[in-house]
């Protein structure tokens, strides 16, 4: 039997340990070491595990990881959610959907400084959702904009994702997070847009709230000011090349813990549950990048994905076309799996065959970031998607009376908007590069 056979078969398998819902890094691990045996032997595999371990989790740009969930932990803990959501309703909370928009855009500027989609949406909801009760939103547009609102998490910079994504496609961090930017602000207006529209279109849907006096706004801008004054300074410096991602992060972290304890909104208990959920979060995902590792070695030795680019350059098909098919792939994986694990499992396969065609003829770089960018907002689409849709289920836990299916006729709307956004960034690669072009130099 081929290696290559042999990759396809231990890529079966895989998925067949996910299908009977085995951890993605145990079934990362245990079909990459399956397959390492039957193409190079037990003893080489032992020698490969001798070093992974430290080879992998001494990686530099892999601290970030750690101080960005805790920050976005912090931020959860120490009620700077709250605080963003009554600034944005402060303003348009009186337009007809507003607080549903205000909604919108708490999330992303919570995914500014969280960068984790199902956090965002967690956290948003419970500050949101009690609002849109009592404005009498529907159901179906409340939940659906609190669960399509939650995917900015990993859209707005910074991202783990995006980090893991640097990593594996071997490109500046720094340069993703700028390209994520405005691909990012196109999907918060895009959302608040399905919104304006669902609340002139469903009569009753989306109740404007009563207009707040200019006062009441500049006291809600004044109790924001310094959360964006944290975002500024932390992306700005990365942006501006005054900090790595990770000294962005670590100072992003210390200047978050600062306003939150300042705000007392935060104690010694809540910081240490942060401190822990933190923790628990980078733990898991780091068991998967080992089991990433496991398996990448393992295809990397097989030839399979660079005998799958050779099969799709030599059919002849378009790159649009392959690129579509790379797309659909996603969507159809992202209704049953999350986005990190979806990335790791798919770009050494996915990207080979991209970098090997021409794309508006881009450059190797150019061509990377472009990818990512696509990539990142393809599988975002899965939070959504039935049958899982995790941030749909995280929604609906907060909405026990709600109806799954009200949810998911809420989000369909949204799901148009990604689907324009996606058409709109694979034509037109300069929504995603312009900034790097311009900062990066």
């Amino acid at each position: 039997m081929s290696s290559v056979t042999i990759g396809f078969l231990v890529g079966a398998l895989t998925l067949t340990l996910l299908a009977l819902r085995f951890h993605i890094g145990m079934a990362m691990l245990v079909g990459g070491s399956i397959g390492y045996i039957a193409v190079s032997g037990l003893d080489p595999l032992l020698s490969y595990f001798k070093n992974l371990a430290y080879g992998r989790f001494s990686v530099y740009d892999l601290s970030v990881v750690p101080l960005f969930l805790m920050m976005g932990n912090i931020a959860s803990h120490g009620g700077l959610s709250r605080r963003l959501f009554e600034a944005t309703n402060a303003f348009i909370g009186h337009w007809r959907g507003g607080v549903a928009m205000s909604a919108i855009g708490a999330c992303a500027g919570f995914g500014a400084i969280c960068g984790s989609s199902l956090a965002t949406a967690a956290t948003m909801g419970k500050v949101a959702l009690p609002e849109l009760r009592r404005h009498n939103y529907s159901p179906a547009l409340a939940t659906g904009a609190l669960a399509a609102g939650g995917t900015l998490g990993i859209l707005i910079p910074p991202s783990v994702v995006l980090v893991i994504y640097a990593i594996l496609a071997e490109q500046n961090v720094a340069a993703m997070f700028m390209a994520a930017l405005i691909p990012g602000l196109i999907a918060m207006f895009g959302y608040m847009t399905v919104v304006a529209i669902v609340a002139r279109v469903v009569p009753g849907a989306g109740p404007a709230a009563p207009r707040l006096a200019w006062s009441a706004r500049m006291t809600a801008l004044r109790r924001v000011w310094p959360i964006v004054t944290v975002f500024v300074v932390m992306i700005g410096g990365i942006y501006g090349g005054i900090f790595t991602p990770t000294e962005g992060a670590a100072v992003g972290t210390l200047a978050t813990t600062a306003l939150a304890f300042a705000s007392r909104e935060m104690n010694l208990r809540a910081f240490v549950s942060a401190v822990l959920s933190a923790t628990e979060s980078t733990a898991m995902i780091f068991l998967i990048l080992l089991g990433a590792d496991v398996l990448n070695a393992f295809l990397a030795m097989s030839q399979m994905p660079q005998a799958l680019a050779e099969w799709v350059l030599g059919s002849g098909l378009s790159p649009m076309l392959v690129l579509a098919g790379i797309i659909v792939v996603y969507v159809v994986l992202g209704c049953v799996m999350d986005s990190l694990s979806m990335i790791l499992l798919t770009i050494p396969i996915f990207l080979p065959i991209v970098m090997g065609l021409d794309y508006w003829g881009l450059e190797h770089t150019d061509k990377a970031i472009w990818f990512g960018i696509l990539a990142l907002m393809v599988v975002e689409i899965g939070l959504i998607t039935p049958p899982v849709g995790m941030n749909v289920f995280i929604i609906n836990s907060l909405a026990k009376d709600i109806p799954m299916r009200e949810t998911f006729r809420g989000v369909l709307p949204f799901l148009a908007s990604d689907g324009l956004r996606i058409v709109l960034l694979a034509l037109f690669p300069g929504l995603s590069l312009w900034l790097v072009h311009l900062l990066g130099g």
